[in-house]
């Protein structure tokens, strides 16, 4: 007499779980060291608004010396690209190095999740608390400052997809290069210089001498916020505010260097990010 050979089913294996619910657990996990850490959270939430308050008046003199400029539109998109600069690029090169060096990412590599999932995962807290603060000081300047409504609500989404999705893979290059999360501050300084005075957030591109200006569109940065500005308020200072069909001609270049800085930048994350820390 023989017995039938016990079958494996799928109550046995137990519930597989998904990419979203992977991403949502590294989100929470990170969400949570996050919040415990202050200096990170000091960094991510009160010095973009600490820089923020001395943007209008820097605006301000700026218009003295150049009719027409209008201060309370650059105000809001400087201040938007600022918060997205400092809560995702820098915060979450941070976080990219301080998980590295206690082998939190080292560890999760033996896991279900995949590399990119990793990456996106502790990238989450991040992106939502980027786009909860820049919403807010958007949506609140908008109405305050009675601003017109987005000319081009698609190509403003285009932009900011690209402005993460850029934000995301320079975290993740620049903490490559960076040894400490004390040190995040040092390394990260090139870029975010690079963001605030050459992509047009304090200083816009409309106010520099015309060969400076277009040297700064084609930084690594810039296209992005471009984008967000031109979908906004359809033109990027180079030219007369169109509507929604003119915003598209007038992104077009923006669009095709964004999504050629945009592959260096994840070509690069790729190619030099590392898992642990060096021996």
């Amino acid at each position: 007499m023989t017995t039938a050979a016990p079958t494996t089913t799928s109550a046995a294996i137990g519930p597989q779980s998904t990419t979203v619910g992977r991403l949502l657990a590294l989100g929470r996990a990170e969400a949570t060291l996050l919040l415990r850490n202050r200096t990170a959270l000091f960094t991510a939430v009160v010095l973009p608004v600490v820089l923020i308050s001395s943007l209008r008046g820097l605006l301000k003199k700026q218009a003295e010396t150049n009719p027409g400029l209008d201060v309370d539109s650059l105000l809001v998109y400087g201040s938007v690209g600022m918060i997205l600069a400092f809560v995702v690029y820098y915060n979450l090169t941070a976080a990219y190095v301080g998980r590295r060096g206690e082998l939190v990412l080292k560890r999760l590599r033996t896991g279900e999740a995949k590399d990119l999932e990793i990456l996106l995962g502790t990238a989450v807290p991040s992106l939502t608390l980027g786009l909860l603060m820049a919403a807010l000081i958007g949506i609140g300047g908008s109405l305050g400052l009675h601003l017109a409504v987005p000319v081009n609500p698609l190509l403003m989404l285009v932009g900011l997809v690209s402005t993460l999705a850029t934000m995301i893979a320079l975290a993740a290059l620049s903490s490559a290069f960076t040894k400490t999360v004390e040190s995040a501050g040092i390394t990260t300084l090139p870029v975010m210089l690079v963001m605030q005075f050459g992509s047009g957030l304090f200083v816009p591109l409309e106010v520099m001498p015309s060969q400076l200006a277009d040297i700064c569109r084609l930084l690594p940065t810039t296209p992005a916020f471009q984008l967000i500005r031109i979908g906004w308020f359809g033109t990027d200072g180079s030219a007369a505010p169109t509507g929604f069909i003119g915003s598209w001609g007038t992104a077009g270049p923006h669009l095709v260097s964004g999504a050629v800085w945009l592959g260096l930048a994840v070509w690069g994350a790729m190619r030099y990010f590392r898992w642990e820390p060096r021996r």
